[in-house]
């Protein structure tokens, strides 16, 4: 997949395309629907597919000092884009100027001359230009004026985790800031992933028994509450079953909030200066003071069997789910095959 930071960026032989325009964050299943749709309509067309997002969030420079808790990094938003076949990502600067364009002006400066749109695959509440003035309806009239097409997908209403809100970035953020993070994960269609630098910290998990990954988060990230959760920490190609910490450590009257994760029964590990990242699969407990240290050690040792049940869990529901996904899918390819020999006989 091609990644241009800028329209400078873009090759200038760059042909006609499928584009789709927002902000992505977190590429949640709302999303994944608007994209899917841009895909499909490429394929068809046999024409790239091409995703439009902005750096900064938009409300950072229109509003400084607002910019929202981010659900993933660029990278990361462009890795699940192109697991999903998206071709290339143009990332565009927001800058003060960039946010005073026009709808029309946007239209033609992004979407004719530079992308050489064919089609346009948007949700139905999808804004754009100075001021969020344009709207899908103008965008079809552009379309009528420069020979692209305007396509609209409705996205799907989550279910119990977001009271039948539809899919947004808006309830993911508010249910991870509330801890809720399987509600988040039904809206992702993945767990929430918090990414960074592992440093040093004060090592006393190492002292206790439990040596965790300090993760020095990426800023603007969108954290989960306070407490403790369940979840993965991947590293150097490898997901470990993981006891995840977000808080303050009461124990030790600290007031720095951090993320720790402690990869289950690993030994040795040295991760130290590494990017990595930390899944979250279910929340266990908040975030508490005991009264002794010793009353400490049994809980985190309660938390780490905790939290080693429900990976274990989810993991082997996952391998459930891709092995009756398999099956169907081999049952198909029979079904197929012995249709199509049925067909040959009948011709005979």
């Amino acid at each position: 997949m091609q990644r241009w930071r800028g329209l400078e960026d873009i090759p200038h032989d760059w042909g006609r395309s499928v584009v789709t325009i927002g902000s992505y964050d977190g590429v949640h299943r709302g999303h994944q629907l608007i994209i899917r749709h841009a895909v499909d309509r490429a394929r068809a067309l046999g024409l790239p597919a091409v995703v439009v997002t902005f750096d900064p969030h938009p409300s950072e420079v229109v509003r400084p000092g607002s910019h929202p808790p981010l659900l993933a990094p660029h990278h990361r938003r462009a890795e699940l884009m192109a697991e999903l076949g998206v071709d290339a990502v143009l990332v565009l600067p927001f800058t003060t100027e960039f946010s005073k364009l026009s709808p029309a002006d946007f239209v033609v400066k992004v979407l004719v001359d530079k992308l050489h749109a064919r089609a346009v695959v948007e949700g139905p509440n999808f804004r754009f230009g100075h001021k969020a003035a344009g709207t899908v309806a103008f965008l079809a009239e552009q379309g009528e004026v420069h020979d692209f097409e305007v396509e609209v997908v409705d996205l799907y209403v989550s279910g119990e985790a977001g009271g039948g809100e539809p899919f947004s970035s808006t309830l993911t953020r508010r249910l991870v800031a509330e801890g809720q993070v399987e509600g988040a994960a039904e809206i992702l269609g993945r767990p929430h992933r918090v990414e960074g630098i592992v440093v040093r910290g004060a090592q006393r998990g190492r002292d206790l028994g439990f040596p965790t990954a300090n993760v020095e988060t990426l800023p603007h990230t969108a954290i989960p509450a306070d407490g403790v959760y369940a979840g993965w920490l991947h590293a150097q190609g490898e997901a470990m079953p993981a006891a995840i910490s977000v808080g303050t450590n009461p124990q030790f009257d600290g007031t720095e909030r951090t993320v720790e994760a402690y990869a289950v029964d690993r030994v040795g590990l040295d991760l130290y200066g590494l990017h990595v990242a930390v899944d979250f699969l279910a929340f266990v407990r908040g975030q508490a003071k005991f009264d002794t240290l010793d009353d400490l050690l049994v809980q985190m040792g309660r938390d780490v069997e905790r939290c080693k049940e429900l990976v274990a869990a989810a993991e082997r529901e996952a391998a459930e789910q891709r092995k009756a996904a398999e099956e169907e899918a081999a049952g198909q390819d029979t079904a197929a095959g012995q249709d199509k020999g049925a067909g040959q006989d009948k011709g005979a």
